[in-house]
């Protein structure tokens, strides 16, 4: 029988809420694996710009390249949670972090335009497979925001030590291609911890009559998050001509990008730090409030340590967020299949945001970015807003 949360013994086991719990070297390697599954989210702003600053990606594409791969990512680790047992897993999660590795190499020499796109797609679904493993273990804990504030913060730090080689040393060396080659070799460290993870998790409960789809309050909860996310993720991919439109260079952007990363680490530490003790719709407020700030901030021209600095800003807020993302789901959906298509949603929300940048900005001005991205926040935040205070169940 599960532990309940504040009981401290056994504490290096997770203490799951569905089935038993795990050993901690079972759950280090399921969040190993969900790391790899995602450190393209840390460098894949610099990995665009370099190639639009090249001439091998418009502005648009820039937008529709990161929308693909967030996308297939998204719709893969949705599609694998409602149609595939958690069985299998060391086999699934080998195999996968394999395939990933390839699709890097295969980026590399892809270029620009279609073939790109087509390439990073399919590592998308790849990493898609792997996120899922992990957000499978997250939605069976006790409290899944201190293990979403542990995922994100080990996510984080291993995109921010990627983030400063990438500005410091294989960007300016070896420019996009080299960005690819060093993704699929630290990729290929995740064989290892593929190896380590459970061979298998417990059923979710259903109830009868049910099947394993989220009831209705959980499908709002999840559109909440969508268009949520959505905002932020559109503003992420066009950093770099959002400085460029500052007055300011790709160092600058490439700066700002691993400073926001260290934030990020911060904002993931003080997520874990609090989970439990803090309401999750407190910080949908505070963030809210900060991505607006920041927006403006990026609209105006400003100096190099204003605008990594509000980035930054905005670094520690996306990840002080996310851990409660998946308690307001619960909220809305106590048998948890919600908060097993948060990270779904989270990814298609990240991947929408840019396909419609993409229709807003130009090549010689991106600023129309920012004012989609108010309306997206101001949009889920009223959905949030509405299931706060909505508890008449669906």
């Amino acid at each position: 029988m599960a532990s309940p949360p504040g009981d401290s013994s056994n504490d290096h086991l997770v203490h799951d809420a569905v089935g038993g719990p795990l050993p901690g070297l079972e759950a280090a390697a399921t969040i190993a694996v969900g790391v790899n599954s995602l450190l393209i989210l840390g460098v894949l702003p610099a990995l665009l710009g370099d190639l639009a600053d090249h001439g091998a990606l418009t502005a648009a594409g820039i937008g529709q390249t990161a929308t693909l791969e967030l996308l297939a990512m998204g719709l893969a680790t949705a599609a694998v949670g409602m149609i595939k047992r958690p069985r299998r897993l060391k086999l699934t999660a080998f195999a996968a972090s394999a395939a990933l590795a390839a699709l890097d190499v295969a980026s590399a020499g892809a270029g620009g335009g279609g073939g790109l796109m087509i390439v990073r797609a399919l590592a998308g679904g790849v990493e898609g497979v792997l996120l899922w493993i992990t957000v499978a273990m997250i939605a069976r804990t006790v409290t899944p925001e201190r293990w979403v504030g542990v995922f994100f913060t080990a996510q984080v730090a291993a995109q921010l030590a990627l983030a400063v080689a990438f500005a410091v040393w294989i960007m300016p060396a070896f420019g996009s291609r080299g960005g690819f080659i060093s993704l699929a070799v630290v990729g290929l460290a995740a064989l290892l911890p593929s190896l380590a993870v459970p061979s298998r998790f417990a059923p979710l409960r259903v109830a009868e009559g049910e099947g394993g789809a989220p009831p209705p309050r959980g499908w709002i909860a999840l559109i909440g998050t969508f268009v949520f996310v959505s905002a932020g993720g559109a503003v992420a991919v066009y950093l770099q001509p959002l400085a460029h439109q500052a007055g300011l260079s790709a160092g600058v952007a490439r700066t700002a990008l691993w400073v926001a990363l260290i934030a990020q680490v911060a904002g993931g530490a003080a997520a874990v730090t609090l989970a439990g003790r803090v309401r999750y719709f407190t910080v949908f407020i505070i963030t809210s409030v900060t991505d607006l700030a920041v927006w403006w901030i990026f609209g105006q021209h400003i100096p190099a340590w204003l605008f990594i600095s509000a980035n930054a800003a905005a670094g520690f807020v996306g990840l002080f967020l996310g851990p409660f993302l998946v308690p307001m789901t619960i909220d809305a959906d106590d048998s948890r299949r919600a908060a097993m298509q948060s990270g779904a949603a989270q990814l298609l929300g990240g991947a929408t945001g840019p396909l419609l940048a993409s229709l807003v900005v130009s090549d010689a001005n991106v600023h129309g970015v920012l004012w989609l991205a108010a309306g997206l926040l101001t949009a889920g935040l009223a959905v949030v807003t509405w299931l706060r205070f909505n508890k008449a169940r669906a």
